[in-house]
Parts: C-alpha cells; structure tokens; sequence
C-alpha cells in the first residue's frame, strides 16, 4: 500500500481518484449481447449463458422443487443467520415508511404526497467468486415491505444448471417472486426488455461486475430505471492513535478481498497508527484464502497520514466513499462532519462487515465517488411520491389571478386561459 505523508491539499483531487478502466471496448461489448437479447430473447440468454457460465439450460426459470432443495442443503446456522439479518433489516427499513400529510398551501387549496410503489422491480444478485445472497436480502426485503406487486430475481447459475441454494434461501425469507438463472449483461438485458419467460421491469438493482455496471448504464438511458451507477467497492477509514490496528487492517483487507479492482484507504492522524496498520495488513492477508485478490486490490490503496481531524474528515468527504468507518475516540463528533458517504460504522466495533450482513442498514451503496450525490438503497428506492392536489371555488379566487399573470408573463396563453375561464365561471 501506498504511504503518503501530509499531502498538500491541491494534490486531493488526485488522491481520491479510483482505478482508471478502458470503457471502450467494454461499451461496445456490452451493447452487442444487449441488443441481441432484445431481439433474440430466451434464446439469446441461454446462448449467452453457454458461452459464458458454460452451461446448458432447458428452462431459465427456477423451479419449485429446485427451492425445496435449496431449503434442505442449507445448513441450520445459515438459515437461522439469514433469518437474524432479515429481521433487523425489515425493521430498519419498515422504520422509512413513508404517511403524507395534507396540507392547505392556501385557502381553498389542498396538495398531499401518496407513496406508490414500482410495480415491478428487477434485482440482480452475482453468483461468481463470492455469491452474495446477502444482497438478496438487502434488496429484496425493502421491496417486500414497499409492497411492489412483481418482485424478479436473476442470478448465475453454475455449470450443473443450479443456483448457489443460500441464494435461493435468503429470496423465499424475504419474498421473491421469481427466480431466473441468468447473469452478466444476459440478465440486466432479459430484464430491461423483457423476454419470453423473463418478465419486463421498471426498475433494476443490484451491484455486479463492470459489465453488470455498463450494462445497467445502457439500459438506463432509454429502457428501465436503476438504482444507482456504481462501481468496485471501496472503503475509507479514519483512524487515531488510539485506534486497534488489527481491526483497522482487518477492515482494509475486508473490502480488498472483493476483487482486483476495489479500493481501501486509511487515513490517520497517528504515524504509529499508519505504521502498525501497514504491518498487521501483510500479517493478515496471508492468511486470507482470497490473498491474491486482495493483494492486487492493495496496489490501488492508500495510507495517508494528516495533520489533525479535522483535516482527516475533510479528505474523506473529498473521497465521498461507499463505506466509512471512524475508527476514533471522538467518532460521535467526527461523525457530525460527515458530508459525502454511503454508509457510515462509528467506533472500534462497528466493522463494515456488520453492515454487509446483519446490522440492519442496506449495503448497496455508491461507489466511485457517487456518494457526493446519491444515497444507497433505501425504502424510497422502490416507491415514487405522487403529488396530489384539489382545488376549490375558494382556491380559484385565492390563486387564480396569480396563475393568469404568470402564464401571460411566460407567453403561455392557452395555460391561462385553462384558468380563466373557471375565474370567469364564478362570475355568472
């Protein structure tokens, strides 16, 4: 990992850049398989899915035997641990519930917000090196409790047609309503366009590779919202001198195990900090069974030692990170500063990891600095908010001259006269 000491704040900017990816043959790639799924279908999909998860698939939907036999392999702790997790992810998320309140702006004038949720919701769940049927409860259980009518899932299967089975779990606990063996751009494109046996949805979520990523991209322009752009994961950790190395080294090597291309970062007020978390990192990451992956992932990581707190949390907002972990003694004062992050563990013993799986907050989160401008998935992810608004006789003559006024100022006749005319109803 790279040290740097006291950095000079015009050199920030560079500091906080991630990993630069060649996007153009990945663009052109990406949109190719897109667009033959869209013409093709279910035969393209499974083409695809032969060619790249090397195998051959009769049906893509997944049966209900095959989630009767996912049940039985999973092993008791599992089952009891996805249980635990997505009683207190239902619980914080159920805590986002939205009640609009009427509100008379004037009188004779009444507007409210109802919370209606997405009809239909796509969620993508990667199943490669690490199969993270945590995020299956992360994404679908906001949608369970959102009330969304149409709840698919797409996932990879393995080279014997199944699906990894805690997958298959984690989506009966929490509700899924249908299940497709389907990855990479093949799912995103089956989805967002819909084909013979997968449903068309308005809204996909879901963290994937970068041609997951650029897949959702494209389909966002035109065909089918998504939860957010994002990229490899990363963390950023503030630290003191009072802070345990072993558990700040622990959380780098936790995120830079997710693949070659996420970002870890340290930043300290403490030399002696920085220099211990250096040597309890190597120390660590050899005994990590994903070593090699994390190791390559360090290359792309940071030590940054600052001159006071203050500084420190400055640069982390500058960094704008998926994950943030203060690690100080005054984390509850630091934490009032923070401005720019996805999610946020305060203290020694809130690990990222507590907030992947089983603390309650969602970790689909913004990655590659999209944290200065979006938040992660939460309730309101799966709903939109539509205004609502009556208009009495008493609200056209609180209002009605104002909005005549300001359609002609605006050269918008027809507007006012939508509206004079009921002035002029009045009258008679």
């Amino acid at each position: 990992m790279k040290i740097i000491e006291y950095p000079e704040k015009s050199t920030w900017e560079d500091l906080v850049k991630r990993p630069h990816l060649d996007l153009e043959q990945l663009n052109e790639t990406v949109h190719n398989v897109l667009a033959d799924v869209k013409e093709h279908g279910d035969s393209a999909v499974r083409k695809y899915e032969e060619m790249f998860d090397k195998v051959k698939l009769d049906s893509l939907q997944v049966s209900d035997e095959e989630m009767a036999e996912a049940r039985r392999s999973v092993s008791d702790d599992l089952y009891k641990s996805l249980v635990l997790a997505h009683s207190n992810i239902k619980k914080f998320h159920e805590s986002q519930l939205f009640t609009g309140k009427k509100v008379e702006t004037i009188d004779g004038v009444t507007c409210w917000q109802k919370s209606v949720p997405i009809q239909k919701v796509g969620l993508y769940i990667p199943g490669g090196t690490a199969p993270l049927f945590s995020t299956v409860l992360m994404l679908a259980t906001p949608a369970k409790i959102a009330g969304c009518p149409e709840i698919v899932l797409c996932t990879p299967p393995n080279r014997e047609g199944k699906v990894n089975p805690a997958i298959l779990v984690a989506a009966q606990i929490a509700g899924v309503h249908k299940i497709f063996k389907a990855g990479g751009v093949q799912a995103v494109g089956a989805m967002a366009y819909g084909t013979e046996s997968v449903p068309k949805v308005y809204k996909l979520f879901g963290p994937g590779n970068q041609y997951v990523m650029t897949a959702k991209q494209q389909v966002s322009l035109h065909d089918v919202a998504i939860d957010m752009p994002a990229g490899p994961s990363e963390v950023c950790v503030v630290a003191d001198g009072n802070a345990n190395p072993q558990f700040v080294a622990a959380d780098l090597l936790s995120q830079a195990e997710h693949g070659t291309d996420s970002q870890v970062m340290l930043i300290t007020t403490s030399e002696k900090t920085l220099l211990d978390v250096q040597k309890e990192v190597e120390v660590q990451l050899e005994k990590l069974p994903r070593r090699e992956i994390a190791a390559k992932s360090l290359d792309y990581s940071k030590l940054i030692l600052v001159h006071d707190s203050d500084e420190a949390m400055e640069l982390a907002n500058c960094y704008a990170p998926e994950h943030l972990i203060i690690a100080t003694d005054n984390y509850d004062e630091l934490a009032e500063k923070v401005v720019n992050a996805g999610s946020v563990f305060l203290g020694q013993y809130a690990c990222e990891s507590a907030g992947d799986y089983a603390s309650g907050t969602n970790h689909t989160l913004p990655t590659h600095r999209y944290a200065l401008a979006y938040n992660g998935v939460n309730l309101d992810s799966y709903c939109r908010k539509i205004t609502f608004q009556y208009i009495s006789e008493a609200g056209i003559r609180s209002i009605g001259d104002a909005v005549v006024t300001m359609a002609q100022n605006e050269h918008l006749d027809g507007h006012a006269n939508a509206m004079k005319v009921r002035i002029d109803s009045l009258k008679k």
